[in-house]
């Protein structure tokens, strides 16, 4: 590490920041699904500098858990979109479902047998079919995926309800129906341009970290977030400094085009930002 001379702006974002606030899959994560070391690095120096970290990600808690063990110190974990909030002594501090008949009322439109469907339960994810691009996802096979033909199922009660296919436009024709019958049901966001998601109308991220900094007497003011998909929006306009991945979708920035776009995920984006703008000392990438 070492001292670095910062301008008056730069300053000022250090003097105000106390929270810390991150994404996972296309943000903290490098290609590999991977946490860096130089991204360890840097996020270990934020805890030992008392900044206040909460993670933020659309996969499920048990998924994103090993991940986040990885930076070595405990912190708090949004996960599934904000349906779920763990504390840094990995305690459930609050949860949300959608209900089975909402989510029946969605599978009997009759979805095209291309499009993956997939529920989040508590201990597995039903699907309707196998799917190597979502298991990709995954490192280490923690949250275990289970084929099921959701029409036999009694109990269709989810954390979240998701879709994926490898055309964006079915995507938004599913999307597109299913608010037209459900308006005001669910919450939806594409994670990534192929994978559409629906929580409870309550559940975003953005409620679920205002439910943290509650807890631990901070506001969004005192906030940093960062961000690559449109499940990140509210948070990203919530915080004081809102930051936008390189590898954010080109509709994305255009929406948020009042936002600093940083470096790319497997760039160590998040990481080299925090470096230079937030820390008092900069940490040298020397991995």
């Amino acid at each position: 590490m070492y001292l670095l001379k910062i301008d008056k702006k730069t300053k000022e974002v250090r003097d105000k920041i106390k929270v810390v606030i991150s994404d996972l899959d296309g943000t903290l994560l490098n290609k590999e699904h991977k946490i860096s070391e130089y991204t360890k690095t840097v996020f270990q120096e934020l805890h030992a500098q008392n900044y206040l970290i909460i993670i933020a990600t659309g996969r499920h808690h048990l998924d994103a858990m090993p991940i986040i063990e990885g930076l070595g110190f405990p912190l708090y974990l949004v996960t599934s979109n904000g349906a779920r909030i763990h504390s840094p002594q990995k305690e459930l501090l609050f949860s949300f479902d959608i209900d089975g008949e909402s989510i029946k009322s969605v599978l009997d439109l009759g979805i095209d047998a291309d499009i993956t469907t997939v529920l989040f339960k508590e201990n597995v994810w039903q699907t309707n079919k196998h799917s190597e691009q979502l298991n990709s996802f995954q490192t280490e096979l923690n949250y275990l995926p289970e084929v099921v033909d959701f029409n036999t199922l009694k109990d269709l009660t989810a954390i979240k309800m998701f879709f994926t296919h490898n055309r964006h436009s079915k995507l938004m024709e599913l999307r597109d129906q299913i608010l037209k019958i459900h308006p005001d049901l669910f919450s939806h966001a594409f994670s990534l341009p192929l994978c559409l998601e629906f929580m409870d109308k309550s559940v975003d991220k953005s409620v679920a970290i205002a439910k943290i900094l509650e807890i631990e007497k901070f506001n969004f003011d005192q906030s940093i977030s960062f961000g690559d998909g449109y499940n990140d929006e509210k948070m990203l306009n919530a915080t004081a400094k809102g930051l936008l991945m390189g590898n954010a979708p080109e509709s994305l920035k255009n929406k948020l085009f009042h936002l600093e776009v940083i470096a790319m995920n497997y760039d160590d984006g998040v990481a080299k930002y925090l470096s230079e703008k937030v820390l008092y000392e900069n940490v040298s990438n020397v991995y």
